[in-house]
């Protein structure tokens, strides 16, 4: 069971870690993108959400107070849901739906996201982690 757990963290974090390394390396691109969305302080905005994908993915995957890094993945998800995906603004079939995907996307892995914050605060048994959860439920 830890190994099956410490597998789903991996691709979990995966996802968020590469990112991570796209709002640091792309950081104008994705400000540009997010200044067009009409996000203030884009390149901050871009910054911060690298911060909490890239901390909130490696505290998932390495198991450094899980709970928590879970927590920091919910708090980046939801904004950039309703703010870069807005998706009822839309008029363009094609740019409709691209958002609309992009939204449910950003919600489910909030949702996956705070499953795993009730996971790791609750369960005794972590098991494959560095530290115990921060939380307790």
């Amino acid at each position: 069971m830890d190994v099956v757990v410490l597998i789903g963290r991996v691709l979990f974090a995966v996802l968020f870690l590469t990112s991570t390394v796209g709002h640091f390396t792309q950081t104008e691109a994705m400000a540009g993108y997010a200044r067009s969305k009409g996000v203030p302080m884009a390149k901050a905005a871009v910054l911060g959400s690298g911060v909490l994908f890239g901390l909130g993915g490696l505290s998932v995957l390495l198991g450094i107070w899980a709970d928590l890094g879970s927590l920091l993945l919910v708090i980046a998800l939801l904004p950039t849901a309703v703010v870069m995906h807005r998706f009822w603004q839309e008029t363009d079939p094609q740019i409709k739906q691209a958002e609309t995907t992009q939204f449910a996307k950003d919600l489910a892995l909030a949702g996956a996201a705070l499953m795993l914050f009730a996971f790791f605060a609750h369960v005794d048994e972590l098991g494959l982690t560095v530290t115990g959860p921060l939380f307790d439920l």
